[in-house]
């Protein structure tokens, strides 16, 4: 169980910090990132040196939740997912993708989870997937299962299943420190869509060559930004993370830079990354200054406790979210998002 923790652990903090830390660069270019970061190292910028959570990291929470509920039933874990997203939404999150949005007011109209996805090849699924992978370590089929659950939810996108089973995989293979040969082989197989096997092709491509992550973002069209699209969003993640393997202050101070969806892909490729270092390998000081609630590090670090218990097969009650405070804290944190964005409006294009 100790194991078990570790890796939970790493992967949810991990999704965390790559979260927090490229929150105030999202939307940006590439050229805007290298400006509003300088040569500075990267920190928290959000507010007065303090980083807060997007959806991201809300969604991998949620769904880390429905698991502990329902470890074993796809389809029960699935209708718990979507009571999280309906009290989610109406709570006013500052920010939510479309796609997202449409399945949620679907399922508040009365459409079950089974029929409430939306066909879209956004990020939301792949965002909340790498738990997923960190829980389901030796459970392929289990796991398949729980990703699609997830997944169609809110997302029927080929593409979009696609991109969160290779996260979730990338994850499980994290967890165990499999050898970057055999990460690309289990990966492969996984590849269906035509826009999956170009971006995953010259990914090999580019782990042969050397490139950064900064030019392979470029060999696949993400020149100026990482888009919103998960295929693009998932194959920087992924290779920022074989790229830079072991070292998660360089993986996600790359993939910042390569602007864009900065926060989701940061995110994904921190739960991945998180799954293989855990705790020990993400810098203190991004842990420390992470200030955010209900759900915050204390909150986070609860959850794991639970997950890791009831994955060695213990029965443990859910952390208790403090849901009062959730409207306030939205509240809050759109207004840090608008005075950040006033902000950024005097940056240099």
């Amino acid at each position: 169980m100790k194991a078990g923790h570790h890796r939970i652990l790493g992967c949810l903090l991990g999704t965390a910090v790559g979260d927090a830390l490229a929150l105030p660069m999202e939307g940006m270019s590439r050229n805007r990132v290298r400006r509003f970061m300088g040569q500075r190292e990267l920190r928290h910028r959000l507010f007065f040196g303090r980083g807060m959570f997007s959806d991201d990291t809300e969604h991998t929470l949620m769904v880390a939740i429905a698991w502990l509920q329902n470890p074993e039933d796809p389809a029960a874990f699935q209708r718990s997912f979507a009571w999280s997203l309906r009290w989610w939404l109406a709570a006013l999150p500052a920010g939510v993708g479309m796609a997202t949005a449409r399945a949620v007011i679907k399922l508040w109209l009365g459409f079950s989870p089974s029929h409430s996805g939306v066909r879209s090849a956004g990020n939301g699924a792949a965002m909340r997937s790498a738990i997923l992978g960190a829980l389901l370590t030796d459970r392929p089929e289990q796991r398949r299962h729980f990703v699609l659950a997830s997944c169609r939810l809110t997302h029927t996108d080929p593409r979009a299943e696609e991109a969160a089973l290779l996260v979730a995989e990338a994850a499980a293979l994290a967890v165990q420190s499999v050898d970057s040969k055999t990460v690309l082989e289990n990966l492969r197989p996984l590849v269906s869509s035509e826009d999956m096997h170009m971006r995953f092709g010259k990914l090999e491509e580019a782990l042969q060559a050397g490139l950064s992550v900064l030019e392979y973002a470029a060999a696949i069209g993400c020149d100026q930004e990482v888009s919103g699209f998960a295929p693009n969003t998932v194959a920087v993640a992924l290779y920022a993370w074989l790229k830079h393997r072991g070292d998660f202050a360089q993986m996600i101070t790359q993939v910042i830079r390569c602007g864009g969806d900065t926060d989701t892909v940061a995110a994904i490729a921190g739960g991945i990354s998180g799954s293989e270092v855990g705790e020990s390998g993400i810098p203190d000081q991004w842990l420390k200054n992470l200030r955010d609630c209900p759900r915050s590090v204390g909150y986070i670090r609860a959850v794991a406790k639970a997950l890791s218990q009831r994955w060695g097969g213990g029965l443990v009650e859910k952390p208790q979210l403090y849901w009062p405070l959730v409207l306030p804290r939205n509240m809050v944190f759109l207004l840090i998002v608008v005075a950040h964005g006033f902000r950024r409006l005097f940056l240099p294009r």
